[in-house]
């Protein structure tokens, strides 16, 4: 007799192929057999009208502080994710000592968006190695989840305060890599690192990774080969891709001898510029292929919403003079804004913006996304350059004004275009290409920020239902075998007799995920950017249903992947790696 029948559905089963009836069976939280026939089962799921899929996979998270309060990981869960990566762009939480952890949270609060509040109530920071963190999750997530160690975290452990400013030493580089070696022993998943331009901690301050020298970054991801299983990604200086870009990306990949991902790639307005930007990313796949290493860029299936703000100021202080304003006091801040010296310098901080960046310095095409007083309530929704344009203002003075009288806590959109139909179709182009993972949510970060997280409902809402871009077999594919084979998972993302029952059932005329709103349901009343999911009705991770009918079922059987069990090493050619002497 099986543990669970799943009846009456149409199997999409995560490979491409054609639907198909069958009955799902489970028994011992694996798939023990499809069959058209009844068989016995001691409890049964009527799945008449709805599609069975391989539960969804979401290859970039920053669950890690989160998967500590949260058991489900929403909103992915309910969005019929039942596997998620986090630890990524050199942020993870472990290790730690006593020290860092004063450090590791104002950072995490401005450089992934993360309520400071909600960090201090909702994590005990109590921990030391990587094996502690994740024992404090053990047997208490409802999905699946995998975490890399970060780079910063380690660099601030074993430098101190020198990890930022500093180069490393010899010995201190070796000590970093003992402790990366220690983590993955404990169960982290691989390495992350981050160059990137737009990554600063809770001082304004570059991350600690972003002061590592090239050979120090190439030395860790060298660690990664004496490990089976292992993952490598790294959040590149800049998207706007260059020569020196290809070089990183090659050499992470040759020097780790796994391929590597970075975030993130999106086409949205379909503007010339755009269209280069894309093919010069994707082009450092090629570049690396050629010297035998793999480079995959994540990519999205929406438009990307991203929002600012005066109080964390992320993205904003990436432009030239603004960082100093953020580094004062939220008083000092708000007299500069008066100051006639410092709009000067802003205003021209935010004219040299240019590339991917320029949207971020064009105040007039931002839109107020959301305020918090009454004198800014008729402002809500509206460009800035249109309120500007009524009160015979400057753009850059009406956004002032507008933050001001709001005690900074406006939300802006930055280069706000609404989405374009004809979009689908080009992304579409970009899911296909081997040279990409559809991934990238950020889910669990950038929480008053950007509203990616529910990227599975939306590939498979807009991008197949909706617009009809790729099939619906194609669009499970992408969440589910597609990134469950380059992220080298054992046995899951697909629906075959022996593998890991990880099943999400969904109503194939309604999936979709509902409109943005604010939620107010973090620890120490924080609130997050939130869409609740449509037509997911079950979510079963290792045959324990966790998601019925939009409600949590209170069960918690998700496992921690851990490399080597729950992974296999994906190669890159080991002949090209030797010829490169990394």
């Amino acid at each position: 007799m099986h543990d669970l029948a799943i009846t009456g559905g149409t199997v999409v089963d995560g490979t491409g192929a054609p639907r198909f009836a069958a009955n799902v069976y489970v028994s011992g939280g694996r798939i023990s057999a499809l069959s058209a026939e009844r068989l016995d089962a001691r409890e049964v799921i009527d799945a008449s009208g709805l599609i069975v899929a391989p539960g969804f996979l979401d290859v970039h998270t920053h669950y890690d502080a989160q998967a500590l309060w949260d058991p489900t990981l929403s909103p992915s869960s309910f969005h019929g994710v039942t596997t998620v990566f986090g630890g990524f762009c050199g942020f993870s939480i472990a290790p730690l000592t006593p020290e860092t952890a004063p450090y590791l949270m104002p950072m995490l609060a401005r450089v992934e968006g993360m309520p400071l509040e909600s960090l201090e109530a909702g994590v005990p920071w109590d921990w030391e190695s990587f094996g502690q963190y994740l024992g404090k999750l053990e047997g208490k997530l409802a999905i699946n989840a995998g975490f890399l160690c970060g780079h910063s975290a380690l660099r601030r452990k074993v430098m101190g305060t020198r990890a930022v400013g500093d180069l490393a030493s010899q010995a201190e580089i070796d000590a970093m890599k003992d402790l990366l070696r220690e983590a993955i022993g404990q169960g982290a998943l691989g390495f992350s690192t981050s160059l990137s331009e737009t990554h600063f901690d809770g001082n304004s301050d570059p991350v600690p990774s972003r002061h590592a020298s090239m050979d120090e970054i190439m030395q860790l991801y060298g660690v990664l080969p004496e490990f089976e299983g292992t993952i490598a990604e790294i959040a590149p200086p800049s998207l706007n891709f260059t020569p020196e870009t290809y070089e990183i990306l090659t050499n992470v990949s040759l020097a780790a001898r796994r391929p590597v991902n970075w975030n993130l790639m999106s086409l949205s307005q379909l503007t010339p510029d755009e269209y280069a930007r894309v093919e010069m990313q994707l082009g450092a796949s090629d570049h690396a292929a050629v010297r035998g290493a793999r480079v995959v860029g994540l990519t999205l299936p929406q438009t990307p919403r991203t929002r600012v703000n005066m109080v964390t100021g992320t993205l904003l202080n990436t432009m030239p003079n603004w960082g100093a304003l953020f580094k004062l006091p939220h008083k000092e801040r708000k007299a500069a804004l008066l100051d006639p010296e410092w709009q000067a310098r802003l205003k021209e901080g935010a004219a040299s913006m240019t590339g991917i960046m320029a949207s971020v310095g064009n105040f007039g095409a931002m839109k107020v996304a959301s305020v918090h007083c009454d004198e800014n309530k008729p402002y809500e929704g509206r460009l800035v350059g249109e309120i500007a344009a009524e009160q015979g203002r400057d753009a850059f003075d009406t956004f002032v004004a507008i933050a001001l009288a709001d005690d900074l806590r406006t939300v802006f959109m930055p280069g706000y275009k609404p989405d374009r139909d004809e979009a689908f179709p080009e992304r579409a182009k970009l899911w296909l290409d081997e040279r990409t993972v559809v991934g990238g949510s950020d889910a669990g970060a950038h929480l008053d920020m950007i509203d990616t997280f529910a990227i599975t409902t939306e590939l498979i809402g807009s991008g197949a239902r909706q617009h009809g871009a790729v099939s619906l077999e194609e669009a499970v594919h992408q969440v589910t075998l597609k990134p469950a084979m380059f992220m080298g998972l054992r046995e899951r993302g697909r629906i075959a007799q022996g593998w890991h029952a990880d099943l999400v059932l969904f109503d194939p005329h309604v999936i979709g995920a509902g409109e943005t709103y604010m939620r107010e349901d973090l620890p120490g009343g924080g609130a997050r950017l939130y869409a609740d999911a449509q037509g997911i009705v079950h979510v079963i991770v290792g045959g324990t249903e966790i998601i019925r009918a939009g409600e949590w079922t209170g069960a918690t059987p998700g496992t921690i992947l851990k490399p080597g069990e729950a992974t296999r090493t994906v190669p890159i050619p080991a002949d090209m790696a030797d010829a490169a002497n990394v």
